[in-house]
């Protein structure tokens, strides 16, 4: 069994790893989170692009725990506001993770937007890092901002997320139809082949 560090303590990206590599038949890995390991310094994410965290955080993981290493960094580019909150998605009330307010604040900064330009996406940019080298992917996932927040599922900004072609929020689709079409389900998709050499038992 090889083992895999989330760069994350989120147990919901844990699980929505697990449920992609089950889907694609991979077996083998072992799934450990940053509340299963010894505490390091994490960089703080400062890069412009969400590329660039995504890839700091694999790298500070992989360097400290010396275990392949994954991680993301995503968040939900706005076009009336010329793509923000983008990187700044997770602090963007000012307080990093803090879902409510920053939801609050972004429906109060599109309130006059008429809804023809409430357009946005859901990035996600993956990174593992391992003694084989280094994948970065992305996945979009395009759609509108709704005017309330709608259902209690997902986290972040899912209730306000409504996905092109369905009547419902992100925070009303139930995890495999979020897996199936989500940013980070696409992102981690495109990481499956690179995950499934990972697990594959090597010898020499």
């Amino acid at each position: 069994m090889s083992r895999l560090l989330v760069a994350s303590r989120n147990a919901k990206k844990l699980a929505e790893l697990r449920r992609v590599l089950d889907a694609a038949g991979v077996t083998g890995l072992e799934l450990l989170s940053l509340s299963d390991v010894p505490e390091f310094d994490e960089a703080p994410e400062t890069a412009a692009t969400f590329e660039g965290n995504a890839l700091a955080k694999a790298r500070d993981a992989y360097a400290a725990i010396g275990i392949p290493a994954v991680a993301d960094d995503s968040g939900l580019e706005v076009d009336a506001l010329n793509g923000m909150p983008g990187v700044l998605s997770a602090r963007w009330s000012g307080v990093h993770g803090q879902d409510a307010q920053n939801t609050a604040l972004l429906l109060a900064q599109l309130r006059d937007v008429p809804d023809e330009r409430r357009g946005g996406a859901f990035v996600s940019a993956c990174a593992l890092v391992s003694a084989a080298g280094e994948h970065v992917v992305r996945g979009e996932w395009t759609g509108t901002i709704a005017r309330e927040p709608r259902g209690d599922g997902g986290f972040g900004y899912d209730p306000v997320f409504v996905p092109l072609g369905s009547d419902r929020s992100a925070a009303e689709l139930t995890p495999a139809e979020k897996d199936a079409a989500s940013h980070r389900g696409r992102a981690l998709a495109l990481l499956v082949p690179a995950l499934r050499a990972l697990a594959r038992p090597h010898f020499t």
